[in-house]
């Protein structure tokens, strides 16, 4: 009788704790502050300039291009430098420029593998962190942003927002609703898993460009 009494006890002890526990998980967070008065923009530079430093801080690489003669320019003394002989592009307008800076390249996605670098658009440039919004609206495919070992942004300054949160309602009203792949580039691939080593590329570009081209 007393093995019995003593189990009730244990178990009622038990259901109270948990109780208890789950009393405090449900209110140990406060709710969210959604007050957008409290997220005001700070920039006290161009977010142009803003997005150059901080894709910088994270070995991005940036060019500023006034415009379309000097992106040419441009793009044609970064490839004549570099030994890149395989290009992907699949992006019409994208592909255009390369023709004009005289830089072949290939649309064939069963090729992939073969890219040494790939050239593409944006969507949007977020200068708060840096980064570049991309999507698989863009034709390109959804594998080339992850896959090339070098990826080159074409973006354009009336694509620069402030914020990332600016950036996901304005893709969202862009296409009516969310693109089946949107994905935030913030510099080129790294990993720091493998003995606590930094390795560029390991999941992706080892080396990002991007290419701002001044079109307001």
């Amino acid at each position: 009788m007393e093995d019995k009494d003593s189990r009730k006890i244990i178990l009622e002890k038990i259901r109270a704790a948990r109780t208890g526990q789950e009393a405090r998980l449900k209110t140990s967070f406060p709710k969210p502050v959604t007050d957008p008065s409290l997220y005001q923009d700070d920039f006290e530079d161009p977010p142009e300039l803003a997005f150059a430093r901080n894709l910088t801080l994270v070995k991005g690489k940036f060019a500023y291009c006034p415009n379309n003669k000097e992106l040419t320019l441009a793009l044609r003394i970064l490839f004549h430098e570099q030994t890149w002989g395989k290009i992907f592009c699949a992006e019409p307008a994208i592909r255009d420029i390369l023709k004009k800076a005289g830089i072949p390249s290939f649309d064939d996605l069963s090729k992939i593998d073969e890219a040494q670098a790939a050239v593409t658009g944006c969507e949007y440039l977020v200068a708060r962190t840096g980064s570049v919004m991309v999507s698989s609206a863009q034709g390109s495919g959804r594998r080339i942003f992850a896959h090339a070992p070098v990826h080159i942004i074409i973006g354009h300054t009336s694509q620069m927002v402030n914020e990332l949160r600016e950036a996901l309602s304005a893709i969202k009203g862009k296409y009516g609703e969310m693109p089946s792949q949107v994905s935030l580039i913030t510099g080129p691939s790294r990993t720091a898993d493998i003995e606590k080593t930094l390795v560029m590329g390991a999941h992706g570009p080892r080396e990002l460009y991007v290419f701002l081209l001044n079109d307001q």
